[in-house]
């Protein structure tokens, strides 16, 4: 689950990670009390919203007075920020985080995440900070520099400084970043996360250690412990169909094309997507309704994928083995015809009792093509998207 900025940052200050001091703002007006608070020196305007890339897109200002942040609070308040992470849609600003500013000597990028390939989790820092950090990956990668964490000691001191002088700080300044980073592991453990990034994470002239900004993301698996940050969740940042398949138990990402999928099983689902691609398609979505999948979860699937407005053709590819064919394929008829689906519909079935789905489909009448195997499914559902989207 991703948070905003601000939450990340409520979260930090919780475990004693420095951040600048600072409040949410919904109104131009509350920014600028905000700002007043704040001393009424030198602050910055920051939208919130679940991208990065802000800066560059006019989310991000100075601003040196209360006035000042208020107007722009005003610009920003309200607009379709659009950046590299948010698509040409962009997303709507509903609230800003005013925050002090603060002297700024150098920016450094500190990351953590869970390695796969190692099982540890990894902690990741650059001289490159305020940088995007796969671009410094992908052009300077002897610039991250990397130590795996111990489950049982926890990041220790001795890693701590050893990438504090890789990163070229000096002695007083190394201790600081070493209890930064310990407490910002301490952090990401307590409270589940899968990501955590700080960037940039400044050194300020006058020699503390902060997060300028701070990106989170939590394990949506680990959520049933933090009620509290269950709730952090915002609706607003996220694709309402993305939302509406969760009240189904269905796991649904919105992609570009369009060939709406529906699959049982994830390797599956991506399998089908690789395939579509193949054969010359674009796929509109992930959509994995799982192995216990009956009429009421299929017909949701199809009014998810139907609610965009961009699918030309559906392809079902189900493998019955938990869930068997017939009932996959009754499901699919019963859905068919309730959401009144006019878009072709390809369906490739195999496993138990495929010869019973087959014949369901075949007898019900509906205008359902069958295919034998993958790459006939996505040949005929792509031909099917292009014909339709011509027409």
């Amino acid at each position: 689950m991703k948070i905003h900025e601000y939450q990340a940052k409520e979260i930090l200050r919780r475990f004693n990670v420095p951040v600048p001091k600072g409040r949410i703002a919904t109104t131009p007006e509350e920014a600028q009390a905000i700002a007043r608070e704040l001393g009424g020196a030198v602050c910055v305007v920051k939208a919130q919203i679940h991208a990065g890339g802000r800066g560059k897109g006019g989310g991000v200002k100075l601003a040196r007075s209360p006035e000042e942040a208020r107007a722009r609070a005003q610009e920003i308040l309200g607009m379709q920020l659009v950046t590299h992470q948010t698509g040409p849609a962009g997303q709507k600003v509903r609230r800003v985080l005013v925050e002090q500013g603060c002297d700024i000597a150098r920016e450094l990028y500190l990351g953590l995440t869970l390695d796969r390939d190692s099982s540890r989790l990894t902690l990741m820092a650059s001289s490159e900070g305020g940088v995007e950090i796969e671009e410094v990956a992908a052009k300077h990668p002897e610039k991250i520099l990397k130590t795996a964490i111990d489950p049982v000691v926890g990041l220790s001191s001795f890693q701590g400084r050893k990438l504090a002088y890789g990163l070229g700080l000096g002695k007083d300044v190394a201790n600081r970043f070493v209890e930064f980073a310990r407490a910002l592991a301490v952090a990401y453990e307590r409270v589940d996360a899968s990501l955590a990034e700080i960037n940039p994470l400044v050194l300020t002239k006058g020699g503390d250690v902060l997060a300028l900004d701070a990106k989170i993301n939590l394990d949506d698996n680990a959520l049933f412990r933090h009620p509290d940050l269950a709730a952090m969740r915002d609706p607003d940042e996220e694709d309402p169909r993305e939302n509406e398949a969760k009240q189904f138990d269905l796991s649904y990402i919105a992609l570009e094309g369009n060939i709406g999928c529906m699959v049982n099983g994830a390797g599956l689902a991506m399998a089908t997507m690789d395939i579509i691609k193949l054969a010359g398609g674009q796929p509109a979505n992930f959509l994995d309704v799982g192995g216990g999948a009956d009429a009421k979860k299929v017909t949701a699937a199809f009014k998810i994928i139907l609610g965009d407005t961009h699918v030309r053709a559906v392809l079902v590819n189900i493998f019955g083995g938990i869930m068997k064919c017939d009932v996959i394929a009754e499901g699919i008829v019963v859905a068919a015809r309730e959401v009144g689906l006019r878009l072709p519909l390809v369906v490739r079935l195999e496993g138990t009792n495929v010869e019973k789905g087959k014949a369901i489909l075949a007898q019900s009448g509906l205008a359902i093509t069958s295919a034998d195997g993958m790459r006939d499914a996505a040949e005929k559902v792509v031909a099917a998207a292009r014909q339709q989207a011509a027409a």
